[in-house]
């Protein structure tokens, strides 16, 4: 008689994607979530639409926006919160652009429990930065991009540095982090990432 063969695993498909500005994060989700059928979810889509629907959330962002201040964490975690529970999250999703604090990856956590779920996997671009300088700079010549100086470039992978180092230290203690390098090609790093996902 013959064994059955053992069972796959199944692929990752509640996951993060962090890396510092200009490491195609934003390519790389949009390809994820259609190999794995899931939705790619940034906080600034979230944002955009519900300011755009006008949620009571919305309304709420906006005019600490109109004031040139951060939204507050709790405004921001009501809206992941929200979304998570949209019926096109129910079997994954692949957050981008949240957790960025401690805080808010508590707050995650609070929020999958309820869900009744976990995190599968946290992917991160590794990338060389002094390249990702390079390459946004350029970026912000030919686009005509007056946020792209140099020094502003500077400044964005400094926080990004400062605040997302410790939400790799947590979730690398937790064995859910999987580095992929982002230097290769659009194609190649895609290639990479599926495989650190199992799919």
């Amino acid at each position: 008689m013959n064994q059955p063969a053992a069972a796959q695993p199944a692929p990752a498909r509640r996951l993060l994607i962090v890396g510092p500005p200009g490491a195609g994060k934003g390519t790389q989700a949009a390809r994820i979530a259609e190999s794995l059928a899931i939705p790619a979810i940034s906080t600034g889509d979230i944002f955009r639409a519900n300011v755009g629907q006008q949620t009571e959330l919305g309304v709420l962002a906006k005019s600490y926006m109109d004031k040139g201040e951060y939204v507050p964490d709790s405004v921001t975690n009501d809206m992941v919160d929200a979304r998570l529970h949209e019926a096109d999250a129910a079997d994954g999703f692949l957050l981008d652009g949240y957790p960025r604090t401690l805080a808010q990856v508590d707050a995650l956590d609070a929020m999958l429990e309820r869900l009744g779920t976990s995190l599968d996997a946290v992917v991160l671009l590794e990338v060389d930065l002094e390249e990702v300088v390079g390459r946004l700079v350029q970026r912000g010549r030919e686009q005509g991009r007056s946020d792209d100086t140099e020094e502003t470039i500077r400044r964005r992978i400094e926080v990004y540095t400062e605040q997302t180092s410790p939400l790799i230290d947590v979730y690398d203690k937790r064995g859910l982090v999987r580095r992929v390098d982002g230097m290769a090609s659009i194609d190649a790093v895609a290639a990479a990432i599926m495989e650190a996902l199992g799919a």
